[in-house]
This record gives C-alpha cells, structure tokens and sequence, in this order.
C-alpha cells in the first residue's frame, strides 16, 4: 500500500486502498479543483437567480422575463383571488419532480447535505444539483415561503462531491471538497465571502486544518468575484443608517435593550425550530398522497399570502421576503402590531412551506423574522426610552443576525454574514452581544439547531460538537471489530481459550442470560496452565463498556465512551436501548481506534 500525507506530497495523486476511493491529491492540486468549484458554484448561483425570476413572472404577472427584484415589493398581480392557487400550482411540479428524479430536493437542503458528510461518506448525486435549482426555483418563484441559500449551498455540494467522486477522492477530500462547494454556493448568492467561509467551517467541516480550510477559502474567494461580476458590488441589502457614523459609544439603555433582543430571539429561535419540526412531522400524517398533502399546505400559503395583500397591500409572506426586509431597514414605519403578525406569520409559512414539500432554505426566512422581530424591539424600545435614540432599523439589522445565530447555531457565520450583508459596523458590538445571548438561550431550550433536528427525526444524528478529526466521521460499522465471540457467564476460562484459539477470534462477549454481562480480554491476562482451573468467566469479565447502535459514528461512540470514561465498546443493531447478546454486531477497542487513526494520519 502506497500512502502520502496529503498537506505536503509533491505529487499529485498517490493510490491508497483504505476504502472504495482510491486517491489522494495534494493540496495545491485539491486548490487548484476548489477554484473550478467556485466558478461553477457561482454560474449555478447565477442561473438559479435567473430561473427564481422566470418563474415569478410567469407565474404572478403571465410574462416571459427574467427582471425581478427580490428587495423591492411586486405589483399587484393580474390574477387578483387567483393568486391563492399560484403556490398551488408550482408546489404540484415541485413534488413531481422531487418524487420523480431527487427525494434529497425535498426541503431545506443544508440537512441532506450535512446527512451526506457523516453519513454517507459525502456522496451527493450530481442530478440533485439540477433537480434542486429547478424544484426550489418553482417553489420560490410561485411564492413558497422559503429562502435561496440553501439550494444553493446543496447545488454547490452536490457538485463538489460529484467532481470528487469522479476522480475517486478519499472520503475526507470528498467532504472538503463538498464544503467548499457548499462555502462557495452561499458567498456567491449573498456576496459574502468570510460568511461563505464560516458556513462551511461552523456547519459542515468535521475537521478545521489547512488541508481542509485553504480549499474552502480558495472556492469562496472565487465564487465571490465571480458573482460580483455578475451580480454588481453591492450588498444584499442596503441600510442608510449605516451610513451614519458614530460619534459615541452605544447608549447604555439601548445595550441592555438589545440583550433583551438576544434573549427573544433566542426563544422566537426555538418556536421556528419546534413549529417546522411539528409541520415536518405532521403534513406526511395527513390523509392523501404527497400531491394531496401539499395542496394542503401550498393553500393556506396562498391565502396568507392574499390576506396580507388584501390588508397591507403587500405579499409579506410570500417567497424569500427580502421586500420586507429592506422595506424595515429603509425604516419605513412599521406598527407594532403588524410587525407581531409578521413575525408569527412568517414562522408558520415557513414551517408550512417546508413541511408540505416546498424545496428552499430557512436562512432567508430566519432574517425576515429576525428583522421583524427586532424592528419590533425598537419601536417599543422608542415609546418606551424616546430620549435615547431607539433606531428600528438598527434592532432589525442585530435581530436578523441573532435569529440566524439563534436558529442555526452559527455565531460566527451570522455576525460576519450580517455585516457583509449591510456593511453596518455600527452594530457590531450590540450584534456580538444579541448572537451570543441567542444562541444560549435556544440551546438552553433545545439542544438541536434548524438543521440538526430533522437528522436526529429521522434517527441519523450528528455530534452536537462537530470540529473534530475527519476520521471520527467514520461509519462505526467500517471501524469495528467483527472477530468476537458470544460466551455464557458461566464458561469454564480453560475452554473459552480454546474457543477463541480454534476460531481465530479475538474479543469475548460475556451474556448473562438475556443480557450483556461485560467482555473479557485475555490479551491482558497474563496465561499460566493451572492460573484459571476451575473459574469461569464471571470472574474475569470486566464491565468497562459502553453499548452504541451501529448507525453512530466513530464520533459518537468515543464521545461516549470518553464521558463514562469507558475503554470498549460493544456495537449493537438497532437503537441500542434494550441490548441483548444476539443484537451484537461488532466491537471498538484500542486496537481497531489506533488503526483508524494511523490510516487518517497517512491517508
């Protein structure tokens, strides 16, 4: 076997055999990849921009054009009641094409893509980027309450790990190079650079080292400039309070204000999260097939949609809802009322949306409610303090980056994100602040984030504390060790020598009857012909286990075994709650975590 340690091989490529992939590139080479990621990660953010504006026209206003301004209110839509039955309409072919082509199109997209790095060795097939673009831009253009990023943070993936499966990659370079497709797909929609780059470190990157990093700064950095020459220089959104520069430090009243913020959106955090989960979890019960469950749902998005119409003039809730958001920051006034329905509102078009089969993302979604919910803070902190200069748009601005940090569990990423988003500086501190507080408050109250918790439903959890080394990715079923034996506690020790002897396995199981007694090692008893006459393995088990099902990963299980401070593992099927002797599929002992970590170190 010929191995090279990839963060200074000279070679190009070097053939391994540690798993179905067989190469490793260096890391200029696997650069040099990550830059033609970021090109094509860009013309996918671009075309998908496109094709988001083809679809509105043609669906709200009857017209074959791609001039659509996502920041600015639509006209009145031609269609007048009608309009109820577009997200409809556009939600049928949506789930057509999902059921047809793609099942991993459905939804938010960050969690499939998350599912594919620790658990499905980073394979995302390439016909999810094109399902992805087209299902999310129909769901998007005709009105589904749902954001832009994350299909496109799953398109780029989808490419990333395509290129790195086509030239049969290791498993670790195949998740760098779907992070940096990931990175780069955000940096490109919201012109976001650092932002790009601390997606894919504090949401997808199970390992934080140059030969993981430089890759993904190479494929943000390129996607950016690519779509600013696109798209133009301008932020996402712009604020004219920005452009007020600050002549003192912020006024104390206004900062503990904000801490309040921190602490609301912490919890409004928590209801975005519970309230999608319940949809997620409640549309797939209702009576019909996928088509009648989203005509269900794709209805009462239209007649919320309408309603907002009919009573402010606007389609509030209706697509990625950055109109709302720049309409906040423009600090057009806002009653305190309307702001409060927005806010639930948009929670629950969101939830229903994404529960009845929409495809789109939840950041964009987060920022409107963010916006909303600060706004709100700042026009009752006005009434309340009218001497110390309460500015909505400026609690809107902290309120976006708190509800992203809150809901996501991306601190870094959301501040960093909303300043380049507005190019505020003035909020920076108060946005330290709120973020912080809301990310504490929200895993006070649920451990999982936005994405997370549909994984943990569908019984494929991740590590809640996900930096680590890229082999703990590892399914546990490749690292353990199948080679054991199932003895009864009362095997005389004489006669499960010879067992293992003649069997050539190394590892004895102990049960007890219906159940796991312990493991005996017999490795590190020292042997003597007459030592052991007349004991059995009762006396020599040991229980310093743990039982891990054998859908974790390496992770998981020594994440495990280090909190109970345990040495062995015993693998089991199933969920691993009621462990029985016959449910045992393998063991983890210092042996097999050596070999893993020898194979990471050279592979």
């Amino acid at each position: 076997m010929s191995v090279a340690d990839p963060s200074n091989s000279p070679a190009a490529e070097t053939v391994i055999s540690s798993e179905d992939q067989d190469r490793v590139f260096s890391v200029p080479m696997l650069c040099i990849i990550a830059f033609a990621i970021g090109i094509v990660a860009a013309a996918g953010a671009v075309v998908f921009r496109y094709l988001i504006s083809l679809v509105h026209n043609l669906f709200y206003y009857g017209t074959f054009s791609t001039v659509y301004d996502a920041n600015q209110f639509d006209a009145p839509s031609p269609l007048g009641a009608l309009v109820i039955l577009v997200p409809v309409v556009g939600g049928l072919i949506v789930v057509f094409l999902v059921k047809t082509f793609a099942p991993e199109a459905k939804g938010h997209g960050v969690p499939e893509v998350m599912y594919a790095i620790y658990h499905n060795k980073g394979d995302v097939r390439g016909v999810v980027a094109v399902v992805k673009s087209f299902a999310s831009a129909i769901s998007i253009g005709s009105g589904a309450s749902v954001g832009r990023e994350g299909p496109i943070i799953q398109i780029g993936a989808s490419f990333g790990s395509t290129i790195a499966r086509k030239l049969r990659l290791v498993r670790w370079q195949k998740i760098t190079l779907l992070s940096a497709g990931a990175g780069a797909g955000i940096a490109a929609t919201f012109n976001t650079p650092l932002g790009g780059v601390l997606f894919a470190v504090e949401m997808l990157l199970p390992e934080v080292s140059s030969r993981t990093f430089l890759p993904v700064v190479v494929a943000t950095a390129t996607a950016t400039y690519a779509g600013r020459i696109a798209f133009g220089l301008d932020p996402a959104f712009i604020v004219p309070v920005a452009n007020v520069t600050a002549i003192e430090a912020i006024d104390p009243v206004q900062l503990v204000a904000y801490a309040f913020l921190g602490v609301a959106a912490g919890i409004a955090s928590w209801a975005f999260i519970r309230t999608l989960a319940w949809c997620e979890d409640l549309f797939p019960t209702l009576p019909g097939n996928d088509y009648t469950q989203n005509i269900i749902g794709m209805l009462i998005i239209g007649c919320m949609g309408y309603a907002f119409f009919v009573t402010t003039g606007n389609y509030h809730t209706s697509g990625v809802g950055y109109a709302t958001i720049q309409d906040i920051l423009n600090a057009t006034p806002y009653t305190v009322v309307l702001l409060a329905v927005l806010l639930v509102a948009k929670i629950v078009a969101t939830s229903v949306s994404l529960g009845s089969g929409a495809s789109g993302g939840v950041f964009s979604p987060s920022l409107f409610i963010g916006a909303t919910l600060g706004g709100l803070m700042g026009v009752i902190g006005s009434w309340l303090f009218p001497e110390h200069g309460f500015i909505a748009a400026e609690f809107a601005l902290v309120g976006m980056g708190a509800l992203v940090g809150g809901a996501t569990g991306a601190s870094m990423t959301a501040i960093v994100m909303i300043f380049e988003m507005t190019r505020d500086y003035n909020v920076i501190v108060p946005l330290v602040l709120a973020v912080a507080i809301a990310v504490g408050v929200r895993r006070w109250l649920i451990t999982d984030n936005i994405y997370t918790i549909k994984l943990r439903h569908r019984g494929r959890p991740i590590p809640v504390n996900r930096h680590t080394n890229m082999y703990l990715v590892k399914p546990i079923k490749e690292v353990m060790a199948t080679n054991f034996k199932i003895l009864p506690i009362d095997t005389p020790i004489q006669e499960a020598i010879a067992t293992i002897m003649e069997a050539g396995d190394a590892h004895i199981i102990v049960s007890d009857g219906a159940r796991i007694a312990g493991f005996v090692r017999f490795g590190t008893i020292p042997y003597q012909a007459d030592r052991f006459s007349g004991q059995t393995l009762r006396e020599v088990l040991s229980s310093d286990y743990v039982i891990a099902p054998a859908s974790n990963i390496l992770n998981s299980v020594i994440t495990r075994m280090n909190n109970r401070s345990r040495s062995y593992a015993i693998i089991v099927g199933g969920d691993g709650r009621i462990p029985r002797p016959d449910d045992v599929v393998g063991v983890v002992d210092s042996k097999e975590i050596a070999e893993v970590v020898v194979a990471n170190h050279y592979g």
